[in-house]
């Protein structure tokens, strides 16, 4: 069965990445640590993970060109007996997209809550004027690339 695409439209170009990036988060849907994300200020966002039991030692964010990354993995003491075992022990991983521009300006671990603080840039119009070339000459391999020079060095 093949699944139908919302990015296959002609007037979405260009947007196969973020295709990617859907699905590949769609693998990542698993409940466990529950999380929160919140709004801060103007800017800025929080990610808050409820990590009981977890120590600074067991937790690692890793940041990979858009994708953070919340690791945890605690190790078992070996000197304690339990006659029940209720609080889960379990790794986990827990991956958020980033948009680009978005910076992580840190991580508190405070009372079994694990926060991240992000903060975005301000949005800037971006407003560009594209020169329009007479049709007299061929659209050719060697003709884009001139345009594409062009178009660095107007800016």
């Amino acid at each position: 069965m093949s699944r139908v695409s919302i990015f296959n439209s002609p007037l979405l170009l260009g947007f196969d990445q973020l295709e990617r990036t859907l699905d590949r988060l769609a693998k990542n849907a698993e409940g466990y640590p529950p999380y929160n994300i919140e709004r801060i200020g103007e800017n800025g966002l929080r990610i808050v993970l409820a990590v009981a039991g977890f120590t600074t030692t067991d937790l690692a964010i890793e940041l990979v060109e858009s994708q953070l990354t919340v690791r945890g993995k605690q190790t078992d003491d070996g000197d304690r007996v339990f006659l029940h075992r209720g609080i889960a022990a379990r790794q986990f991983q827990r991956a958020f997209m980033l948009a680009d521009g978005i910076e992580v300006m840190g991580a508190r671990l405070d009372n079994g809550l694990l926060s991240i603080d992000l903060m975005r840039p301000a949005a800037e119009p971006r407003i560009r004027t594209i020169r329009i070339d007479s049709g007299e000459t061929a659209p050719d391999a060697n003709n884009a690339i001139d345009i594409t020079a062009r178009r660095t060095h107007s800016r």
